[in-house]
């Protein structure tokens, strides 16, 4: 008989196949990259907001009220998303909602050969930097990769990318930090 670790798993899987396909089938590989976008969104909102977690996970709530909750807050987002996320609240499984976004990532790279890679820099990318930085990323991960990139002025200079949980920081603000923690502990440590 099957821990509940592997049925929790299996659902993890099921649950992404069944968006990733979805996706695919109504919009291709860009519906697939919105709704991944969409995903990562309510992840970060269900991670900000403990009533609305603790509502979608209420026992007390009929699964029709938790479905209709989903369905009600997240209105905006893509209704194969929303349609999915509905079944998981009606089947209390919105707290594997963080594995199912993990997996739908893998499930990007595995099915359709596609890495997405987020890069963040303080200006928005030229063309031929977001050829050097997809050509590299896709010889080095061995996959198409699509670039979503993001503007954040808090990083100074330098870039940041992740791309399936791997995370490289070359930003100056992560460099003056990294140097003024090594200027510290020489000055602590009696160096200087």
């Amino acid at each position: 008989m099957p821990t509940n670790r592997l049925v929790e798993k299996e659902k993890v899987v099921t649950y992404a196949g069944a968006l990733l396909d979805a996706a695919n089938q109504m919009g291709g590989q860009e519906g697939v990259l919105e709704i991944r976008d969409e995903l990562e969104q309510i992840v970060r909102i269900m991670r900000q907001s403990i009533d609305l977690t603790e509502a979608l996970s209420e026992v007390t709530y009929s699964p029709e009220q938790r479905a209709a909750l989903v369905r009600s807050v997240f209105a905006e987002c893509n209704p194969v998303l929303v349609d999915v996320l509905a079944v998981m609240a009606e089947r209390s499984d919105m707290g594997l909602l963080n594995r199912v976004c993990a997996s739908f990532e893998d499930q990007i790279t595995e099915k359709l050969n596609v890495t997405v890679v987020d890069v963040t820099t303080v200006v928005e990318l030229d063309d031929h930097l977001r050829q050097i930085i997809t050509q590299k990323t896709s010889a080095e991960l061995g996959t198409d990769v699509v670039l979503r990139e993001h503007i954040d002025a808090s990083i100074l200079g330098g870039i940041l990318m992740s791309a399936n949980g791997t995370y490289i920081d070359a930003s100056v603000k992560t460099q003056l930090e990294n140097a003024r923690t090594t200027l510290k502990q020489t000055v602590d440590g009696g160096e200087c």
